[in-house]
């Protein structure tokens, strides 16, 4: 038997959930010998550059970090490397063909849905959207198409209602530990098969787009819901008011009348704010005012007037 903590890992990943495997791995001593990552970003009013965060965690562990502008261009260090296995997490890029097939135990992703579904960039959010009940994380073969790989594993989740894309990021990084810690081994020694996906239930979840971040009122409240949670708590989806993007944090579902036209906000008092959707009512718990901080709905409607005679749009 081969001891997979023995053999040459290339780990490639950027985000912090990213991150946090590639601690996982680091501390239960897998041979990690370099991380690829997505460029340092600027951050902030000053735009101060910012580590991407495997890159910080790789620089607390003394691995080598690389960080192409484009793999497809800019992978001939992979090979000095020579890395036995490739471990992907949410790197941010697709990987060329002539990488991948480099190292001897192949390459694979921890993709965080239960594949055939949501093959792409944001599975996450897709399932948080379309209100799932459940998700997952596959631990798959990468090949040239985008995520259609054979299926090694598959560790399963529920999802809440309470479920932003925060804590269902924190329950994919629970799933991949668990991945890595019951069936790594056991893929290097060659038990696992691999199924096939069913190309006929395929899915796609795509990156969403800025303009996509507006809460369409055309949408149903359950459509709306979903997607406040998919971009929540760092992004925000947003509707208009006062002329000026209003970000929406955190709702409630608190019924499915519909006795006023969606915008309407119906209700603004210490009980609750709520605003009309098609199809039902939403309670919003946390907000924010184009360029001022998050807060409660207490503390806007405290600042606000004339809130009950304004609709958004």
């Amino acid at each position: 038997m081969i001891d997979v903590k023995k053999i040459r890992i290339l780990y490639m990943g950027t985000p912090e959930m990213s991150a946090e495997l590639l601690e996982h791995l680091l501390v239960q001593q897998y041979n990690i010998v370099g991380v690829v990552a997505q460029g340092d970003q600027k951050v902030g009013r000053k735009q101060l550059i910012q580590e991407v965060p495997t890159k910080v965690i790789a620089s607390k562990y003394g691995i080598p970090v690389f960080q192409p502008i484009k793999i497809k261009h800019d992978y001939g260090f992979i090979s000095d490397l020579n890395p036995d296995l490739i471990l992907c997490f949410a790197y941010g890029q697709m990987i060329p063909e002539e990488v991948l097939v480099q190292p001897k135990y192949g390459a694979l992703n921890f993709h965080g849905s239960i594949l055939p579904k949501y093959r792409g960039a944001a599975p996450i959010q897709y399932a948080l959207m379309n209100n799932d009940d459940k998700s997952g994380v596959c631990l798959m073969e990468m090949v040239k198409k985008m995520d259609a790989g054979r299926v090694f594993a598959l560790e399963t989740f529920a999802l809440e209602l309470s479920d932003n894309y925060e804590s269902a990021a924190q329950k994919i990084v629970s799933a991949s530990k668990m991945l890595v810690d019951k069936y790594l081994q056991k893929y290097i020694d060659g038990e696992l098969v691999g199924t096939p996906q069913d190309e006929s239930l395929v899915t796609f979840a795509p990156s969403i787009k800025s303009e996509e971040e507006r809460i369409n009122l055309g949408l149903n409240v359950k459509e709306v819901f979903g997607l406040i949670r998919a971009l929540s708590p760092q992004i925000g989806a947003y509707v208009i008011y006062k002329e000026q993007p209003l970000k929406i944090f955190e709702v409630e579902l608190v019924g499915y009348s519909e006795k006023y036209e969606a915008g309407t906000i119906i209700k603004a008092d210490k009980s609750g704010f709520h605003i009309q959707f098609k199809g039902g009512v939403l309670s919003v718990k946390s907000l924010q005012k184009a360029g001022k901080k998050k807060v409660g709905y207490k503390d806007f409607i405290n600042g606000e007037k004339d809130l009950l005679v304004t609709k958004v749009f």
